[in-house]
């Protein structure tokens, strides 16, 4: 006969002193930028403060704009639409290009870094147009495509590949000797190499194609959407410009840097998804 489990005794007790300790290491972690923050909005307040400023203080940019803030999500047609429709125009022309560039760079990266011939004549066409600025590629587009949003998600995919195709290769470039020594000595087929080899050791240099990447397609999109017109957060802040709406300008600025932390942020948990699936297996 069985003893009794004690079911009492295995349930964890709730230890207040614990959760005072989980709850005051958050606030150490959130308290210096928390005080950076308010340090720089008085520094901004004290030197806009004055009636001669060109410059708004932020509470002026939060009394001009709070109809943006508290309503984001007006659409009264055309493109007099709220700041969520303008950001979610941007993401989807983003999201589209990126991920085209994802797919190919990464495909591309892999191809070259494997065939010695095609890295030797590709990496030099590769590295010239790197450099070239995102904005250069919109008046090429246009000619070619003769539209706005396909010429926008083209200057996208253009800008974000590069990085993503560079860093693939080299990955696969940095694969140590001895893993695939190994892999011939085996007799690993191509389907097992890439899963158990390759991939795997050239998953970091991925990531950080696509972290790069990613930030170069926001960056882009706002600069494309500037002189494309339209609905879209570039459009919204070169509109609001031409408008001498000043504050508008500022918070969208600041919906640009939070939307851009957070797709940098996604693409890092992914790639920590990634790792660690991988380690898993």
């Amino acid at each position: 006969m069985t003893a009794p489990v004690n079911i009492k005794g295995n349930r964890s007790k709730f230890d207040p002193q614990k959760l005072l300790e989980m709850t005051w290491s958050k606030v150490r972690e959130l308290l210096p930028p928390a005080i950076a923050i308010l340090i720089f909005l008085v520094v901004w307040q004290l030197f806009t403060n004055s009636p001669d400023s060109n410059l708004p203080s932020p509470i002026r940019v939060v009394e001009d704009t709070w109809e943006l803030i508290i309503d984001p999500f007006f659409d009264h047609g055309g493109i007099d639409k709220g700041l969520f429709w303008q950001i979610w125009t941007s993401l989807q022309r983003v999201a589209l290009g990126f991920s085209l560039a994802a797919i190919i760079g990464i495909g591309l990266g892999i191809l070259i870094g494997t065939n010695k011939m095609m890295y030797s004549a590709l990496d030099p066409i590769f590295q010239v147009l790197r450099t070239v600025p995102p904005l250069a590629w919109l008046p090429i587009s246009l000619a070619g495509f003769q539209q706005a949003n396909p010429s926008a998600i083209f200057v996208i995919f253009i800008t974000a590949i590069w990085p993503i195709i560079i860093n693939t290769t080299e990955g696969v470039l940095q694969i140590p000797q001895d893993y695939n020594n190994v892999s011939r000595v085996l007799r690993l087929d191509r389907k097992t190499y890439f899963f158990k080899i390759l991939f795997p050791s050239t998953v970091p240099y991925i990531f950080t194609g696509l972290k790069i990447g990613i930030g170069l397609s926001w960056l882009a999109i706002i600069a494309a959407e500037m002189l494309i017109g339209g609905v879209g957060i570039g459009f919204f802040i070169w509109d609001s410009w031409n408008s001498s709406r000043v504050s508008d300008i500022i918070l969208a600025v600041i919906y640009v840097g939070i939307v851009g932390l957070l797709l940098d942020k996604f693409i890092t948990f992914l790639g920590s998804l990634v790792v660690a699936e991988d380690k898993s297996s």
